[in-house]
């Protein structure tokens, strides 16, 4: 096989710090980032994923990921099976410029897309000193 024709890639498990009390896999997706003067983006993969299936949150300039994929019902005799079924977790840290109350979330076609806007920074402002 040349460099050039397609490779099976394997999924990669997210290395775990703590124990799980559940005996469940969790999955890295693979990312995309994308910087503007504006905002943040990432794109996440994450196949068989439904939008119902996806849980974003930022807590402590942390962005974390996770996404569970549903067991497919096959009718039938399954012959082949390269798609391993399981959940996805992925972890940022985020800079603290961006405007948490701004920050959307879409799911479409196996990837997610999350907008980080970038919050303005602070203008310079004179400050009226009252008297008495």
């Amino acid at each position: 096989m040349s460099e050039k024709e397609l490779k099976v890639q394997e999924k990669q498990l997210v290395q775990q710090e703590n124990e799980e009390t559940k005996p469940e896999k969790y999955f890295v997706p693979a990312v995309d980032i994308f910087e503007t003067d504006e905002q943040v983006t990432v794109v996440a993969e994450m196949p068989g994923v439904k939008s119902t299936g996806v849980d974003v949150s930022l807590e402590d300039d942390v962005l974390t990921i996770r996404g569970h994929r549903e067991e497919d019902e096959i009718d039938g005799r399954l012959l082949l099976q390269e798609y391993e079924s399981g959940s996805y977790l992925r972890r940022f840290t985020m800079a603290e410029t961006i405007d948490r109350d701004k920050i959307r979330a879409s799911m479409s076609g196996g990837l997610l897309k999350v907008e980080l806007p970038k919050a303005a920074p602070a203008q310079p402002r004179r400050i009226e000193v009252q008297a008495g």
